[in-house]
């Protein structure tokens, strides 16, 4: 059903991938979006190695939600900075891309404990992330998780 890297020797493994997940903090979600046109917005994600999904926030409403809401199948791309090595020219990354089904987290105090967890990632100060939580009562963020079924990656230079 999905395909395979054409590059094998490019190809990253699982391990790899799930690292790359867990160490970037941004990635561009697509979804097939009105008039069917692919419809691409970057996101911060976290990657829950309990479950193997990662999850997003965002507002309960836009043109991703209503996407979303139609067609459940997206995609998700992360990939790094990169690195340039000395006397060389191009950039050296790393790339992965998620496929997978889009499911809303419907139970409250499961979304916000999300929402503390990915926001860790940004920042420690515990207050900010409460008070943040308080500013967005019930109701007004929407938290998703992308359950993966097919992660794909590869080691890419700019040549």
């Amino acid at each position: 059903m999905f395909r395979e890297i054409v590059r094998h020797k490019q190809a990253l493994t699982h391990d790899e991938c799930l690292q790359i997940l867990k160490q970037e903090k941004r990635g561009v979600l697509s979804v097939l979006g009105d008039d069917d046109y692919p419809y691409g917005v970057p996101h911060n994600h976290w990657y829950d190695e309990e479950t193997g999904k990662l999850y997003f926030h965002s507002g309960m409403h836009g043109h991703k939600v209503d996407a979303i809401k139609r067609h459940d199948k997206v995609s998700y791309c992360v990939f790094g900075e990169g690195q340039k090595y000395e006397g060389d020219w191009a950039l050296h990354f790393t790339s992965v891309i998620v496929f997978g089904r889009i499911e809303i987290v419907d139970d409250y105090d499961e979304a916000m404990e999300i929402c503390r967890r990915l926001s860790r990632q940004f920042t420690d100060d515990e207050g900010y992330i409460e008070s943040e939580i308080q500013r967005h009562p019930d109701g007004s963020t929407l938290v998703f998780a992308l359950v993966p079924e097919h992660i794909t990656g590869k080691r890419v230079t700019e040549s």
